[in-house]
């Protein structure tokens, strides 16, 4: 008994699960800024620093967490589940990162609708990962299980939203562009902006486990 009372317990998971899901949100709406405000280009290097930042800080949670997985002998849920889960939230905040930077790198010159409309796609995603995983510290409660599973059917509607777009937009681009470098690079960002929103999907569905195996 008094070995079990000594034994490292639970951590700060969950407030650590909210903190880098604040950073996704903030990645995420710098990234809406940043395509917005494309043509200013002071702007546009303000919010890629903004959506930068948000990556970082949300780097050292993720480290945080995987330090603490190492020294926290029982944790509040399964330790699989939040490795899983942590990881795959960096990985939204990571693409914003990628979106960004390829943005630079491949010059693009203008934001199309479709860039627009699959950025905020994500947008909204990120934010409904922010709103899921904050409800994880009460998923014993059923109302607080039925609105975090209602929150990762939203999430999952949403990437079916990105799909179509996406579909749309890969056909128009085909169709229409006929300068094959801006293509390519047309191509190269819708497909990062779509991969956010399965992200999402992904941590939607391990949110959903949890639940389903905790409430």
């Amino acid at each position: 008994m008094l070995f079990g009372k000594l034994l490292p317990r639970e951590g700060n998971f969950f407030e650590l699960f909210n903190q880098h899901g604040a950073y996704i949100v903030d990645a995420a709406r710098a990234f809406i800024a940043l395509i917005h405000n494309y043509p200013d280009l002071a702007l546009r290097e303000k919010f890629a620093e903004e959506v930068g930042s948000a990556e970082r800080a949300a780097d050292r949670i993720t480290a945080e967490v995987h330090r603490l997985l190492h020294k926290t002998f029982i944790t509040p849920i399964d330790r699989e589940q939040i490795h899983s889960l942590i990881n795959a939230m960096d990985d939204i905040v990571d693409l914003l990162q990628d979106a960004t930077e390829t943005m630079s790198l491949y010059d693009v010159r203008a934001m199309t609708e479709e860039v627009l409309r699959l950025g905020e796609i994500s947008a909204k995603c990120c934010e409904r990962v922010q709103h899921a995983v904050s409800l994880l510290p009460k998923i014993s409660r059923t109302e607080v299980a039925e609105a975090a599973i209602k929150t990762c059917e939203e999430i999952d509607k949403l990437e079916s939203d990105a799909d179509r777009v996406m579909r749309a937009a890969m056909s128009k681009l085909f169709r229409e562009e006929n300068d094959v470098r801006e293509l390519i690079k047309l191509k190269t960002i819708y497909e990062l902006l779509e991969s956010i929103s399965d992200r999402c999907e992904d941590v939607a569905n391990l949110i959903e486990g949890v639940v389903l195996e905790n409430s």
